[in-house]
Formats: C-alpha cells, sequence, structure tokens
C-alpha cells in the first residue's frame, strides 16, 4: 500500500497545541482530476488511522482519536486528504509526526495559519479564525470594494418573491453563492445568504439590491471572525427562533437556530421549513424542535470525545406558548402544535438531555 499510494504531506508547528497536514498526491497517483481521487486517498488514510489505535467517531466521520493509558489524548480531524490534529501532549505529537513519516511522504511547512480558506490567528487568549481575505476577494469580484458599507445584511421587513421578468442574468446570480462559504465564520450573514439563494434560477432587481445589500454589509465588517477562548466555560447553549410564514410563495417559515461553547458561537443554520406551519407558535415549535435533535446530537459528540455535559443544555425560544408546548406536553396549550409528536422533547426532557426556556423579547 505505501508504494501504491505517496501523498505529500505538510505539517504544523510541533510548538503548539494545532497541527495541520495537507496532502497533495504525485502526478502518477491518484491525480486530483480522477473523480475518485479524493474519496481514495480519503479511504486510505481513513483505513491507516484504525488500523493504528485512532477510533472514529460514530456521531461525525471525520473525527477521530486516539488515547493512551496516561491519560494522553491525539484528536485528528480529517476533511478529504486534509487533516487538522490536537491533543494534550507534545510527545504525542511527535510520535504521530514519526509514523505518519514512515508511511507517507511529507514536508514541514510550519504554523498553521489558513485552512481551507479560514485564517487562523492563535494567542495566549485563544484562537481568532476569520475570512477576511476571502471576504475582499469577493467585493473585487463583484466591484463592490468602494461601495458604502451598511449596518444590517438584511433591512427590517424585507419580502422576496419569485418573478417571472429575469431582468439579471442567472449566471451572475449564481456566482453569488461563493458567498455561502463565507457563513462559515460568519453567522450573522447566513439569513440573508439563505434568503437570496432561494431565488437563483428566476432572479430580479430585487434579488439583486438585496444580494448587494448583503455585500455592503461585509465591506464594513471584512475583518470579523470568531474568537474561542482559551480555559473557557464549556457548557453548552442554543437559541432558537424562526420567521412565520415570511416566504411570499410557498408560505413557509425559515427555522434558524445557533449553539454557543461558552461565550462563542460555534455551530449554527438557517433553513426553510418542509411544512406550511398555521402558526406562529408552530413555527417556533418546529424551529426548537430542529434545536433539540442537534443539541442531541452535539451532546453525544462532546461526550464522545471526554467532554460531558453534566447539565441539561438548555435551548431558549421567544414565545412562551412553545416552551409551555415542549415543556407541559398534555398541557391545553399546545392546540396549535400538536399535529408533530412531542416524543423527541419528552425524552430529551425526561432524560435531562436539554431543556426549552423561553426568551424574552428585547
Amino acid at each position: 500500500m505505501k508504494n501504491r499510494y505517496k501523498p505529500e504531506m505538510y505539517l504544523g508547528d510541533q510548538k503548539i497545541s494545532q497541527h495541520l497536514l495537507m496532502v497533495s498526491p504525485h502526478h502518477n497517483e491518484a491525480p486530483y482530476e480522477l473523480k475518485q481521487g479524493p474519496r481514495a486517498r480519503n479511504t486510505r488514510i481513513d483505513k491507516y488511522f484504525q488500523e493504528n489505535g485512532f477510533e472514529k467517531c460514530p456521531y461525525e466521520h471525520a473525527l477521530y482519536m486516539k488515547k493512551e493509558t496516561d491519560g494522553s489524548q491525539l484528536y485528528v480531524c480529517l476533511y478529504v486528504d486534509d487533516l487538522i490534529f490536537t491533543g494534550n501532549n507534545p510527545t504525542m505529537f511527535e510520535t504521530f509526526k514519526k509514523t505518519m513519516f514512515q508511511e507517507f511522504e511529507m514536508t514541514d511547512i510550519g504554523l498553521m495559519a489558513h485552512f481551507l480558506g479560514i485564517e487562523v490567528t492563535k494567542s495566549e487568549e485563544g484562537i481568532f479564525i476569520s475570512q477576511s481575505k476571502y471576504a475582499m476577494e469577493i467585493l473585487k469580484k463583484y466591484g463592490m470594494e468602494t461601495s458604502n458599507p451598511v449596518t444590517t445584511p438584511v433591512y427590517s421587513g424585507l419580502e422576496l418573491k419569485k418573478s417571472d421578468t429575469r431582468n439579471v442574468d442567472p449566471i451572475y446570480f449564481k456566482s453569488l453563492g461563493s458567498l455561502r462559504y463565507l457563513t462559515y465564520t460568519r453567522p450573522d450573514i447566513l439569513y440573508g445568504i439563505e434568503l437570496v439563494s432561494r431565488y437563483m434560477e428566476t432572479p430580479d432587481q430585487s434579488h439583486l439590491f438585496a444580494a448587494k445589500r448583503i455585500l455592503r454589509y461585509i465591506k464594513g465588517t471584512h475583518s470579523d471572525g470568531l474568537f474561542y477562548q482559551s480555559g473557557g466555560d464549556l457548557n453548552l447553549s442554543g437559541y432558537s427562533d424562526s420567521d412565520w410564514g415570511r416566504d411570499l410563495d410557498e408560505r413557509k417559515s425559515t427555522t434558524g437556530f445557533v449553539f454557543f461553547i461558552g461565550d462563542t458561537a460555534f455551530t449554527w443554520t438557517s433553513k426553510k421549513q418542509a411544512i406550511v406551519t398555521l402558526s406562529s407558535c408552530e413555527a417556533e415549535y418546529i424551529a426548537a424542535n430542529s434545536s433539540v435533535c442537534h443539541a442531541i446530537w452535539l451532546r453525544n459528540v462532546l461526550k464522545h470525545f471526554g467532554f460531558l455535559q453534566e447539565l441539561p443544555t438548555e435551548i431558549y425560544v421567544r414565545q412562551s406558548l412553545c416552551s409551555c408546548a415542549c415543556k407541559e406536553p398534555d398541557s391545553s396549550r399546545k392546540k396549535q402544535a400538536h399535529r408533530y409528536p412531542l416524543s423527541l422533547h419528552q425524552r430529551a426532557c425526561k432524560s435531562k438531555g436539554s431543556g426549552v426556556s423561553f426568551l424574552q423579547d428585547i
């Protein structure tokens, strides 16, 4: 196997706790141009890890963990054929690097500063991640680098709908999909981008103006990102919300939620709901249900890697009626939401895995 596959890899500085390995094959071995090339390299690395004492996470198959009897731990994240690894024992880093050198051909390129377009800045206080360079490249691509910035990505009360006018080039508008990659470190623009992405096939001027407003917002906030403080609180909490029936074409609502570990957001989503809800309470309830599903998955992942959540995960919703329906499944106040089974909320609450609380509007 070693002779059949000899990738080049790049490792981060051994003096830090985060390292990067980037795999690039030789010209005569599983090139990127072949559709099966990335899959073949991923399979090769996955097999090697599992044969050498790494445990694959059953909840997230891109994560691997290796434990030693003395409490030392090594975590590896595999994305196709690029890897990030971290842990709590520098000696374990050296052993890992040595075995990898024996198995593959590698070149050490130092401290990780970029990974898949994400800029990483490490300090004694923590780690800051952003996509400032990528944001400026997007602005330059669409000629918006000299535009006037705005303070919000979507103005209040924005209503968009499908149009048959088609006075905007669909190819040009579809290229705005590059904004979605920016949401990896920018949860503040996710709702706006998800909203304009619904009209990729038949865009008109109203959709283009909405997209340009997002670009103007990015112009004033291109250096924003997320800061993860070292040694902070590891308690998991979430916030759930919805906009009832704001899709003017299908009258569907949008689910949105974000989860925090400590004071920093680390996972979020904005997605149109699959069904038409009959009330704002029902829309909030469906959003809360999606949040509970995600919370259960997150708790399982954290538990697998040794970060057990001792307390229930609190999920905050905006409607007191929705909170009551989640907490009291037999209450008559849940009539508007009774179309959907409460078994998930019941199981989560009974096992003290999560709880739903009312968040007063500001």
